[in-house]
């Protein structure tokens, strides 16, 4: 049997996808998958890709295995995760996201900071106090989730579900090879659902200063924001809010302590903390890939793509190719000048809505982190959580 060149379903991608993005640079890439996709490796390929205005919305591609998945994945049944911002074109998309962009503004970002470091002192306290953990449950995960669950009002009766429902929707954002799987991501689907469609109802009965309050004054002041279109956003943040932001977190923390010289520079000049955050998010990028649908032929690199094809763009291996970053691309560099140009947010329309909350919350717990504990170190084996696109620890154990 013939060896696949890119085979992201293959044991051990997950764990590190880095030899295989870079085996696709250098060999194909851009690359016609056998999967029923095409892929691209580098970062000008990518970059013109994210500006030229194709599509996000599978409805348009072809039918096919690859778009009988995303039906099952974000349409089917009493699932409308089809219907936020990340699935739709204009004029749809840009509607949406003026309605929701609104509380993710640099100067409301900001002023989160305090309630953060907050929030960060207190984990890092009970971290203190416990001496050894893993810090995905004591501040990774609880973090951005207390944050975007506060921005959003949501009520916290429904906290727990919605941790548990969130983890298997970040499935939504990657081919899945399971079938088993596959059915419990379309499930926690229609669950998630009902859960927000339940907490909208509430919210209408009991408005407060808050995300949720917003949308839905914003669609009984004559927008066309409908029930459906505000659960989709709401499940989007929670999905890419939350877990993004925790695995920055966590990726981070872990570059550091498998790079001690970086970590002790950071201890040095503490300043460097706001370009390391960019250096991690281009080293380890939270999010690996990401898509669009061709709606005519789509040149690039000397191939054209067919109209109507899924095509999957790889924004970590854009992170490390050599051919932009230079010779050191695969090494961690906090001093590093041109971090800030990674492509982990994205770029175009689509890029993404919150990176002014994702660096802050990053900044303030590993500053915090790193400047409090002296003796930080590995605690066990870091255990990866299985994911190629929201990629990350699934268990990060440590001492202080």
């Amino acid at each position: 049997m013939t060896e696949l060149l890119f085979n992201p379903f293959e044991p051990g991608f997950t764990d590190d996808p880095y030899p295989a993005y870079r085996r696709l640079r250098e060999s194909e890439p851009v690359h016609e998958s056998p999967f029923g996709f095409w892929v691209l490796s580098g970062y000008e390929d990518i970059a013109g890709l994210l500006r030229a205005g194709l599509s996000v919305d599978d409805r348009k591609l072809d039918p096919g295995p690859v778009r009988d998945q995303r039906d099952q994945l974000v349409h089917a049944g009493d699932n409308v995760l089809g219907m936020s911002m990340l699935d739709r074109d204009p004029p749809d998309h840009t509607r949406l996201r003026s309605l929701v962009g609104k509380v993710f503004t640099p100067r409301k970002v900001a002023a989160l900071e305090p309630e953060i470091t907050a929030l960060v002192d207190s984990m890092l306290d009970e971290i203190q106090a416990a001496g050894r953990v893993d810090l995905m449950a004591t501040l990774a995960f609880p973090l951005p989730f207390a944050v975007i669950s506060k921005l959003l009002g949501m009520p916290a009766a429904d906290h727990a579900r919605i941790r548990d429902l969130s983890g298997l929707l970040v499935r939504t954002l990657e081919p899945v090879a399971d079938q088993d799987l596959l059915a419990q991501v379309s499930k926690a689907g229609g669950e998630m659902t009902q859960v927000i469609r339940e907490a909208l109802a509430w919210k209408r009965t009991h408005p407060a200063e808050d995300l949720l309050t917003a949308l839905i004054a914003a669609e009984q002041d004559g927008d066309r924001l409908s029930d459906d279109e505000l659960i989709a956003q709401v499940a989007l943040l929670y999905i890419a809010g939350h877990e993004t932001t925790m695995n920055l977190i966590a990726n981070g923390v872990t570059a550091l302590l498998r790079n001690p010289a970086q970590l002790a520079l950071l201890r040095e000049r503490p300043e460097l903390a706001g370009n390391a955050i960019e250096e991690f998010l281009r080293f380890d990028s939270p999010v690996q890939q990401t898509r669009r649908i061709t709606l005519e032929p789509y040149t690039v690199g000397g191939r054209t793509i067919p109209p109507r094809a899924f095509v999957l763009a790889c924004l970590a291996s854009a992170n490390r190719d050599v051919l932009y970053w230079g010779q050191d691309a695969e090494e961690l560099r906090i001093e590093r000048e041109q971090a800030r140009n990674h492509i982990s947010f994205g770029a175009g329309a689509h890029y993404c809505l919150g990176p002014a909350l994702a660096r802050l919350e990053g900044r303030v717990a590993i500053e915090r982190l790193v400047s409090r504990f002296p003796a930080l170190s590995f605690d066990g084996e870091v255990e990866m959580n299985g994911r190629m696109n929201l990629r990350g620890p699934e268990r990060l154990p440590i001492s202080v």
